[in-house]
């Protein structure tokens, strides 16, 4: 993967949430990934929603000791805070492209933060916010990470060093 991913609170939320197996595994398998990459991003707005929705609306709650143990892990990807510029972009997302309120604060977020994937299943799929391209994570494919080629070192190209060798003198 290249390039900085943001994530929407549902991804982190499917992670906790087992009464959708296959959707589970692949949200957790997108966090390991990011985390692994240090290529995820997230808002203040996105922690907050997590832990109100895994400690109050889950069939099977997550503990609130739990779900603070996960927002304060991914403190660590520096989420994106509610300030004045990500109201001023958010306004202009809205107005722009029609969104919603919520989701154009999830848009200006990612925008912010420079992310070129928004991963959410909320918005439409491959619809683009300028530099900002939604992608569904439970449709799209995980990419192998990109392999490494060692390059054979090639002789070098210049003389050496130091004071030309004398030719032979030729009989």
């Amino acid at each position: 993967m290249t390039g900085k991913y943001f994530v929407d609170a549902n991804v982190f939320v499917y992670m906790r949430d087992p009464r959708e197996p296959r959707k589970q595994a692949l949200a957790a398998k997108w966090i390991a990934r990011l985390v692994a990459e240090e290529g995820g991003c997230t808002s203040m707005q996105i922690l907050s929603e997590y832990y109100s929705v895994v400690t109050r609306k889950l069939a099977r709650q997550v503990s609130a000791a739990k779900a603070w143990e996960d927002v304060r892990e991914l403190l660590a990807w520096n989420p994106q805070p509610i300030d004045e510029a990500l109201l001023t972009r958010a306004h202009e997302v809205e107005e722009r492209y029609g969104t919603s309120w919520w989701d154009s604060m999830v848009v200006a977020a990612a925008q912010l933060q420079d992310c070129d994937i928004l991963l959410t299943e909320d918005l439409q799929d491959g619809m683009r916010f300028g530099t900002v391209t939604v992608r569904n994570p439970f449709t799209m494919v995980i990419e192998e990470p990109a392999a490494e080629y060692a390059l054979p070192r090639s002789a070098a190209v210049h003389r050496p060093r130091g004071r030309p060798r004398r030719l032979a003198a030729r009989a």
